[in-house]
C-alpha cells in the first residue's frame, strides 16, 4: 500500500504530546463518568425523543466516555475518512518524489497539532461518520472526554450529574437529528464529500484567494470571519456547498441548544448558568486562541449555536414549536444560510403559517 499524503502516525504523537494531561485522567472521581454518561445517554434519548418528536432508527444511543488520547484516535480516524478523496489526489501528485516524505510529515504534523490544541476544549461529541472497514461496535456513538468534563465542573462547582444530562441531551438530540430523519446522514456527507473532493490542489489557486482576501480587507471585512482558510481559499462552487453546509450546521447546533434547553427544564436547574459558562469561556478566549479560531474556521462554527437559536426562535414565534419539523420532510426544506440570517426568507419560501388556534 503506499504511504499516505498525510503521515496519520506521526499526527495521532504530536496531537497526544499537545494535548497534555490532566491530574483528573486519574482521579478517582473519573470512576463515576461511564456509569453515569451510560445512564443519562439513555435517559436523554427518551427526552429527546419527547421533545422532538424525532426516533432513532438505528437502535439506542450508546455513549463513550472517552480521555483526550481515545478522542484523538476517533478523530483521526473520522478525518481519514473525511479528508480520502484530497489525499488520494495529492498521493498522485506528491508521488514518491524526494519531498514526499517531508510533505506527508509536514501535513501529519498540522493535522496533529489542530486536534491536540482541539482535544483539551470538547466536552462531547456525536461520532456520525460511517467507515467502510471499521467493527460496528465502534462506531455511531455519543463520546463524552471525561477529563474535559471533569475539569469544567471543578473549576465551576457544577453539579456532576445534572451537568452530565445537560451534556448527553445536547450530543443525544444530534445522534437524533442524523438517526431519526432517515435522509440527513447521506444529505449531510454528500455535501461535505462534494465540498473536500472539489478541493483544487493548484498553487495559483492560493495567489487568487490571497487577492481575494486583500480586496476583503479593503472593503473593511475580515476573510477569515465565515469559515477560515478553507472559505478563503474556495472556488466559488465550494462557497455555495459552504453555504449549505453552514446553513444546516447552525440549524443543527441551534436546534441541539433549544431541545438541550427544553427536554430537561424540570431536572437541570442550573441549565442557564451551564449555558452562560460556555458562551462566556467562547468569549473570553486568548488572543492567540481567537486567532487560531478563525484560521481553522471554528470561530464561524461557534457563531452556528448563536444564529442557529435565533432562527429556531424567529420562526416557532410564527408557525409555532412545531414549526421546525418542516425542515425534516426534504432537504429542499432545510434553510440556507442565507435564510438562516433572514428566517423570514425561510418562513415566505416554505409557505408557513401561523397555527390554527
Amino acid at each position: 500500500m503506499a504511504p499516505s499524503a498525510v503521515d496519520w502516525g506521526l499526527a495521532e504523537r504530536v496531537a497526544i504530546r499537545a494535548a497534555g494531561s490532566d491530574p483528573f485522567s486519574r482521579s478517582y472521581h473519573a470512576d463515576s463518568l461511564i456509569a453515569d454518561f451510560d445512564e443519562l445517554t439513555a435517559r436523554a434519548e427518551e427526552q429527546v425523543a419527547a421533545a422532538t418528536g424525532l426516533h432513532s432508527l438505528a437502535g439506542p444511543a450508546r455513549a463513550r466516555v472517552d480521555d483526550r488520547a481515545a478522542w484523538i484516535r476517533a478523530n483521526i480516524a473520522s478525518f481519514q475518512r473525511l479528508l480520502r478523496p484530497v489525499t488520494n489526489r495529492l498521493d498522485e501528485k506528491v508521488g514518491d518524489g524526494l519531498l514526499a516524505p517531508v510533505a506527508r510529515r509536514a501535513a501529519g504534523a498540522e493535522v496533529g497539532a489542530l486536534l491536540g490544541w482541539m482535544s483539551g476544549r470538547v466536552l462531547g461529541q456525536y461520532d456520525l461518520l460511517v467507515i467502510e472497514d471499521e467493527d460496528p461496535e465502534e462506531q455511531d456513538l455519543v463520546h463524552y472526554v471525561g477529563t474535559n468534563v471533569l475539569a469544567l465542573e471543578k473549576k465551576y462547582a457544577f453539579p456532576p450529574r445534572e451537568f452530565r444530562q445537560w451534556l448527553a441531551l445536547h450530543e443525544v438530540t444530534h445522534r437524533m437529528q442524523f438517526t431519526g430523519v432517515p435522509w440527513m446522514r447521506e444529505h449531510f456527507l454528500g455535501l461535505v464529500d462534494g465540498m473536500v473532493s472539489a478541493v483544487d490542489q493548484d498553487p495559483s489557486e492560493l495567489l487568487g484567494a490571497l487577492t481575494r482576501a486583500a480586496e476583503e480587507v479593503r472593503q473593511g471585512r475580515n476573510p477569515l470571519d465565515e469559515g477560515g482558510v478553507a472559505a478563503l481559499l474556495s472556488t466559488p462552487a465550494q462557497k455555495e456547498l459552504m453555504e449549505q453546509i453552514g446553513g444546516l450546521m447552525s440549524l443543527l447546533e441551534g436546534h441541539g441548544d433549544v431541545t438541550m434547553d427544553r427536554a430537561g427544564a424540570d431536572q437541570i436547574p442550573n441549565a442557564v448558568r451551564f449555558a452562560q459558562v460556555l458562551r462566556q469561556r467562547r468569549r473570553q478566549a486568548n488572543p492567540v486562541i481567537r486567532v487560531v479560531q478563525k484560521l481553522i474556521g471554528l470561530e464561524a462554527k461557534l457563531k452556528q449555536y448563536e444564529q442557529g437559536e435565533r432562527f429556531i426562535e424567529a420562526v416557532e414565534e410564527v408557525g409555532g414549536p412545531d414549526v421546525i419539523d418542516r425542515a425534516w420532510e426534504d432537504p429542499s426544506h432545510l434553510p440556507t444560510m442565507a435564510e438562516i440570517r433572514d428566517p423570514d426568507a425561510w418562513i415566505a419560501r416554505l409557505g408557513v403559517a401561523a397555527p390554527a388556534a
